[in-house]
C-alpha cells in the first residue's frame, strides 16, 4: 500500500525533526563559563546602573519639596522603572541559557531566582506605594518609609555573591572576561 505524498512529506519531516534534536542535544551543553559570564555581565552592567540611578532619584523623591501626590507618582513610575529593569536582566540572563560547567544549571537557577526576587521586590514596593493614601501627608510619608525598608531588605536578601559560586571554571571567567571589570 502506497502513503500519500503528504503523508509521507509529514513523516520525512518528523524524522528529520527527531534526527536534528537527537544530534544538537548529543553535540554538548550551553556556553563556555567565559561565553556565559560575558553574557551574564553585559547584561548586569546596564540594570545595575539603571537601578543605581532609580536608587538616587528615588532618595531624592523622599526628600524633596513636593506634595504627597506627586511623591507617589514620581515613586511609583520610579519603582516600576526598577522592575521592569530588572525584568529585562532577567530575561537576558535567562537567553544566555546554561553555561557548560559543573551545576551550571544550579548556577543559572541561582541568578535567575535572584533577580526575580529583586524584580518582584520592586513590584511589591510600587504596589505599596501605590496603595497610600495622600490625604494624610504624615501617614504617606511614613507608609513609604515603611514600603522602601522593606524594598531594601528584600534586594538584600536576593542578592548573590558570585564569589560564592561553586565553579571554579565561572569563577574565574567572571574575574578574567572584560565585560566583567
Amino acid at each position: 500500500m502506497r502513503m500519500p505524498r503528504a503523508a509521507a512529506a509529514g513523516r520525512f519531516t518528523v524524522v528529520l525533526c527527531t534526527i536534528a534534536v537527537l544530534l544538537l542535544g548529543a553535540c554538548g551543553g550551553g556556553p563556555t563559563p567565559q561565553a556565559w559570564a560575558a553574557a551574564v555581565c553585559t547584561a548586569l552592567a546596564p540594570w545595575r546602573a539603571e537601578i543605581g540611578t532609580l536608587t538616587r532619584s528615588t532618595q531624592q523623591q523622599m526628600t524633596a519639596q513636593t506634595s504627597p501626590a506627586q511623591a507617589k507618582e514620581n515613586l511609583v513610575r520610579l519603582l516600576r522603572g526598577a522592575e521592569a529593569a530588572s525584568e529585562t536582566a532577567r530575561r537576558k540572563v535567562e537567553a544566555a541559557g546554561v553555561p557548560d560547567t559543573e551545576k551550571g544549571e544550579a548556577i543559572s537557577q541561582a541568578f535567575l531566582a535572584s533577580l526575580t526576587a529583586v524584580r518582584d521586590a520592586y513590584g511589591r514596593a510600587s504596589a505599596a506605594i501605590e496603595q497610600l493614601d495622600t490625604t494624610r501627608p504624615a501617614e504617606f510619608y511614613q507608609g513609604v518609609r515603611a514600603a522602601v525598608d522593606t524594598l531594601n531588605k528584600e534586594y538584600s536578601a536576593s542578592s548573590l555573591d558570585t564569589s560564592e559560586l561553586d565553579s571554579v571554571e565561572l569563577q574565574q571567567a567572571f574575574d578574567e572576561v572584560p565585560e566583567c571589570r
